[in-house]
Parts: C-alpha cells; structure tokens; sequence
C-alpha cells in the first residue's frame, strides 16, 4: 500500500497540480493560511475530488477554525481526525490536530499520552522532539510526542509544521515523514513524501 504524505500547503492546494498517486492521501495540517471556515471550505473542496482512492487530514495551528469543530458531510473515503482513528484495509491512522488553544492550555501532553497501542500510522502536526523539528537553529518539537512514538513505535509517524525540516526519516522501529510542502517563504517547493506501507 502506498501512502502520499502532504503538509502545509497554508492555501497554496491549487498549486499542487500533480501530486503523485498513491492508495491513501494523509494531509498533515495547516492547509489554511489565516484559519477562516471560506479558506478551509475551499480546500476540503479541492481535496476531496483528488482521485486518491483514500483521504485522510487533521488540523494544525493555523486551522482555527476546526477547533472544536466536526467536519459534516464527508464522503466516506475522506476522514478528519481528532483525537481519533480509522481503520483501512487493516492499518490503524490515529491523528491528532495541534490548536494554539490546547498548547496555551497544557493539554497536548495528554492527548499524546492517549495516542492508542497499535496504531499503525500516526498522524500529528507537531513533530516529536529532535526528529525533523528544527529551523537550523531551534528545535520545536514535543518531549511527551517523542515518548509516546518510542513507546507504541507506529510503522510511520507523519506531521509537518516546520517547513524547513521537510523529508523522511528512518528509525529504528518507526519512519518519520515531514511532509511540509512549502518553505519558510511559504512557497510550494515540493509534492509531498510517498511511502510504501
């Protein structure tokens, strides 16, 4: 199975003219620049007619407008995740959204804590601490995250957050993909990481 990683596209979807296909389609957060309901009714329109045959997202801190929100009406080869999960030909996606809102409140830790044993494929927008989180100067990713991963070791973790860290990584137990397709300068540089399950 083919999984087609993409993040932080922040508006710029209709600029990803030729995405790679593969079997499942996981956007990894942010694909809205200043977090309005128009711009991610706009994206979850271009989304949803991409040809993949599955699609999966979650939020990231620039999709405020999805905090506390479900997303009605979607066709049933597309699923939002929050702090929740679905199953796919037998693989376990569990994805957790980043709002500002929980990072200022204290709560990602538990929400990291609650990531269920045997997930398969983890889904966040934040990066786990030292792995693809860094700008070149700062690290910006989360201890508890990190601990979590190491402890139910997924096969992959996608999220994105940090542009400039985009790409994959292989650990031990587990591959990493920063699928950020935009850089610092939010210009789209690239389509996305393709991963073989």
């Amino acid at each position: 199975m083919t999984i087609l990683h993409i993040s932080d596209t922040h508006g710029k979807h209709h600029q990803l003219r030729e995405l790679p296909l593969a079997d499942i389609l996981v956007h990894s957060g942010d694909f809205t620049m200043a977090g309005s309901e128009e711009e991610a009714i706009d994206f979850l329109e271009w989304f949803i007619e991409l040809p993949h045959r599955h699609k999966i997202l979650v939020a990231g801190n620039h999709d405020d407008c999805l905090r506390g929100e479900s997303i009605e009406g979607l066709p049933d080869n597309c699923h939002y995740l929050d702090c929740s999960g679905v199953t796919i030909h037998g693989i376990t996606f569990y994805g957790i959204p980043l709002f500002m809102e929980d990072v200022m409140e204290g709560s990602m830790p538990l929400k990291y804590s609650e990531i269920p044993d045997g997930t398969d494929v983890l889904i966040t927008h934040e990066p786990p601490l030292g792995i693809m989180d860094s700008n070149g100067r700062t690290g910006f990713g989360s201890d508890e995250l990190l601990a979590r991963v190491l402890e139910i070791c997924p096969r992959l973790h996608l999220f994105g957050h940090i542009h400039s860290s985009t790409g994959i990584h292989a650990g031990k137990y587990t591959a990493f993909s920063n699928g950020s397709v935009v850089d610092d300068n939010y210009t789209v540089v690239k389509c996305g990481n393709r991963l073989v399950f």
